[in-house]
């Protein structure tokens, strides 16, 4: 299990919706309605007032929540029954285009702002931390964002390239799974152009990264393991060079740089090994190649973690699932481990000051 979460001033955690046609409203009200994600932080939510009320008028099965509209520093704790909104700067979306369950480029819009304007929050200080709902791509791309989604969104609005950042699905453990993070060293583009792309720095990197993030959120260094690219290892050239060309020299560099690495392993028995404790993390090489198994058995309760970047930001793992919008079934369990990785992150990266955190 994960290290006990250390005791800090309470942060100011600012929450997004995603895009608001989806499920992303649904679980951050059914979640801010749990007493747990408050006993972690201060929650705020970054979302048109407008906008937000009328989706959530539409969804008869919510709880009740009353919108209040705060400054992002206002100082009172948040609790549940009162959506505490800070409104995006000079940002209206007319409720009326973003119908439900639908792809719009005013939905995608409303997510990509929100996020833009969270991010800048924390990086002035006024946050210590990012809990994002789900993103509709298509619906970014209409919106005008040349972006695969949030993990490139933050990069850039931190003023850094693409590949400075890393995704890694964060599973907490249960009573029968050891908790597990999965890194990318590649993520949303055609399977093609990721094998194609890869080189043992990239790996590296993602390794480092991991190793970092899983180091904040168990408060201490994390055994990690690569996976093989070519199936059983690539059976000593047989199916492949990958395995001695582009992963061993990752995983010798990461040795050197002082991490606990093995690799590379192949992937098909490499993840029920790491979800029986054998491995704190997995660095996977492309993007299927980490989320079903993750998504398998987790789905609902797995965080989608940003490393690399100046600030903390968490996520829902799943998407905005418009098949099942309005309906009652969309799961808070997500967003509230998503609350409680935000959490953890941030204390484990601010300094010992005796200060109050943002």
């Amino acid at each position: 299990m994960a290290a006990p979460l250390p005791s800090r001033a309470s942060p100011l955690v600012l929450l997004t919706c995603g895009d608001p046609a989806g499920i992303g409203p649904e679980v951050v009200v059914r979640a801010w309605n749990e007493p747990a994600g408050h006993a972690l932080g201060r929650l705020r939510l970054m979302a048109d007032a407008a906008l937000l009320e009328a989706v959530l008028a539409r969804r008869a099965s919510l709880p009740p929540a009353r919108i209040v509209t705060v400054a992002a520093a206002d100082p009172r704790p948040s609790r549940p029954g009162e959506l505490l909104v800070v409104e995006p700067a000079d940002e209206r979306i007319d409720p009326a285009a973003v119908p439900d369950a639908t792809i719009t480029a005013a939905g995608g819009r409303a997510a990509a702002v929100a996020v833009q304007q969270a991010a800048a929050a924390v990086l002035a200080g006024t946050a210590a931390a990012i809990v994002t709902g789900p993103l509709h791509k298509e619906a970014l791309h209409a919106a005008g964002y040349d972006v695969p989604g949030h993990t490139e969104l933050l990069a850039r609005a931190c003023g850094l390239p693409d590949e400075a950042a890393s995704m890694m699905l964060w599973l907490p453990g249960t009573a029968t799974r050891s908790p597990l993070g999965v890194v990318h060293a590649t993520l949303h583009e055609p399977l093609r152009s990721a094998i194609a792309r890869l080189t043992p720095e990239m790996i590296a990197a993602a390794g480092r990264r991991l190793d970092d993030g899983l180091s904040r959120l168990h408060g201490r260094r994390p055994r990690i393991a690569v996976a093989a690219l070519n199936p059983h290892g690539g059976e000593g050239g047989l199916f492949g060079d990958e395995e001695a060309r582009v992963v061993a020299p990752a995983v010798a560099a990461l040795v050197r740089a002082g991490v606990d690495a093995t690799g590379p392993l192949p992937a098909d028995t490499l993840f029920g090994r790491a979800f029986r404790g054998e491995f704190a993390g997995v660095v996977a090489l492309y993007h299927d190649q980490g989320h079903i198994p993750v998504k398998l058995l987790g789905m609902h309760q797995a965080v989608n973690v940003t490393l690399g970047l100046p600030l903390v930001r968490t996520s829902v793992a799943h998407g905005t699932a418009f098949d099942i919008v309005g309906t009652g079934r969309a799961d808070p369990a997500g967003v509230l481990a998503a609350i409680e990785a935000a959490t953890r992150l941030t204390v484990a990266a601010a300094p010992a000051t005796g200060r109050d955190a943002p």
